[in-house]
């Protein structure tokens, strides 16, 4: 599976408190009604010190997605196993039910700084 999409994604910001984070969502059926959703404020948690999940009330496709996959720093991800949209800030290794579905340009840190729960809004880049 190669590690950027090979077709432009659409741009989003995440948005915590006054912090305005660059990401894209790629162009595959879970970033797809992703986008359907946009604007969504979630509430996150931090799982194991490396990812920050927020779990969404309806489930995302996965047609056409892999079994699997080990999602990098920085990228977006969707674990169809909880309902969780997923930021990744560390390795996690390969998990069944993950979904690669974007990718954060923006600063990183504010993500993983968040020392507890926190609310995000994904948002269309405009």
């Amino acid at each position: 599976m190669p590690r950027s999409p090979t077709s432009p994604g659409t741009p989003i910001h995440i948005v915590i408190g006054a912090a305005v984070i660059a990401a894209e969502l790629w162009d595959n059926a879970p970033a797809r009604a992703l986008v359907e959703k946009l604007p969504l404020t979630l509430g996150f948690s931090d799982l194991n010190a490396v990812e920050k999940i927020a779990r969404l009330d309806a489930a995302l496709p996965m047609t056409g997605m892999p079994d699997g996959d080990d999602p990098a720093r920085r990228d977006i991800g969707w674990y169809a196993s909880s309902g969780d949209v997923v930021l990744y800030y560390g390795d996690v290794g390969y998990w069944p039910g993950i979904a690669r579905i974007g990718h954060i340009s923006g600063d990183l840190d504010t993500i993983a700084g968040q020392q507890s729960d926190f609310t995000a809004t994904i948002e269309l880049a405009t």
